[in-house]
């Protein structure tokens, strides 16, 4: 799975986790340099709480473009630390 955002890749991996339709891409396979730290956080009832990263490319920042969970629940322990992208903003294939 590729993640990209106007030609920029921003993640890919072989190892992602599908939870409730989302590929969830392992930390190592996301370009760090990329991202910054949103201010955003929401809760899920079962997962816990995200965090959230905004992506700048080529000058443009996208704002929470991405999602994590720095600590999860124990149901969910396959995807802590683990980050998602709103399909919306990004290209995923």
């Amino acid at each position: 799975m590729k993640v990209s955002l106007n030609g920029t890749t921003l993640a890919e991996s072989n190892a992602t986790v599908v939870v409730e339709n989302n590929h969830y891409f392992p930390p190592d396979s996301v370009k760090a340099e990329l991202f910054s730290d949103s201010t955003t956080s929401t809760v899920c009832p079962w997962k816990g709480t995200a965090s959230y990263y905004n992506a700048t490319v080529g000058g443009d920042t996208v704002k929470d473009i991405a999602w994590y969970y720095p600590s999860t629940s124990e149901k969910a322990k396959n995807i802590e630390g683990y980050v998602a992208f709103y399909k919306n903003k990004v290209t995923i294939e």
